[in-house]
């Protein structure tokens, strides 16, 4: 069965750097896509970078140039690469995955989720 546990995540200060990893069991990634979203408080859950089965990435306008997401090889781990880090990225960040295709833009659409890391930034 398919699982998603994220990792990486931690306090950190303003302008500082993180890695996030999203380990991927149970599932092999030829179709659909991936992402990581957050979710402060108070807020509601929003995508912060895709990555589509055929290498194709997109990022939300406010972590574009600051984030990068990329994957393994093997396509088993999926990582988000987060430099320049600001108080308002403070937020849970989940790893997802949606299995069929189509897009991935809304949290909505998205198959299976990971439990969530914190990332604070001060």
């Amino acid at each position: 069965h398919v699982q998603l546990v994220e990792s990486g995540g931690g306090s950190v200060q303003a302008g500082g750097s993180l890695r996030l990893s999203c380990a991927v069991s149970g599932f092999t990634f030829r179709s659909g896509c991936m992402g990581w979203f957050r979710q402060a408080p108070g807020k509601e859950r929003e995508g912060v970078a895709r990555v589509y089965s055929d290498g194709v990435t997109f990022y939300a306008d406010s972590v574009k140039d600051r984030f990068t997401i990329s994957q393994d090889n093997a396509k088993s781990t999926l990582y988000l690469q987060m430099n320049s880090l600001k108080p308002e990225d403070t937020a849970m960040y989940y790893c997802a995955l949606r299995i069929a295709g189509g897009s991935c833009r809304s949290s909505n659409s998205m198959t299976y989720w990971g439990n969530g890391t914190q990332v604070t930034v001060s």
